[in-house]
């Protein structure tokens, strides 16, 4: 999101950047006759919400997973087959993680998570 790059560059002020991140979770109420935009907004307003809280990057997987299982099963099955599909997508997510990920990272993230 260009905005929260903006940010974190240093060219706007965290208001502005929390303005446009709102437009997104806006965008997605406004998308409820959409599952798969729905979540798809959501995933989007959440990751952007990570510059000001750590804590909102579990909304990608689980939202992004979510919009992915709409888009590939549609609405009319149950919702134990919606989590199955996200189930294998956040699966698929984290091996795309481990996949990059840096052995013995020297700086790893600290994130109070507050659960």
């Amino acid at each position: 999101m260009k905005a929260a790059r903006e940010w974190l560059s240093g060219a706007i002020k965290l208001p502005q950047a929390k303005k446009v991140i709102l437009e997104c979770h806006a965008a997605a109420r406004e998308a409820a006759a959409s599952p798969v935009a729905q979540a798809a907004a959501r995933a989007i307003g959440q990751s952007a919400s990570t510059i000001h809280s750590a804590r909102h990057c579990i909304g990608l997987p689980l939202y992004g997973a979510i919009a992915v299982a709409y888009n590939t099963l549609g609405t009319k099955v149950s919702w134990e087959q919606l989590e199955q599909c996200a189930a294998a997508e956040c699966g698929c997510m984290l091996d795309a993680l481990r996949a990059v990920a840096v052995d013995n990272e020297p700086n790893p993230a600290k994130i109070d998570w507050k659960c």
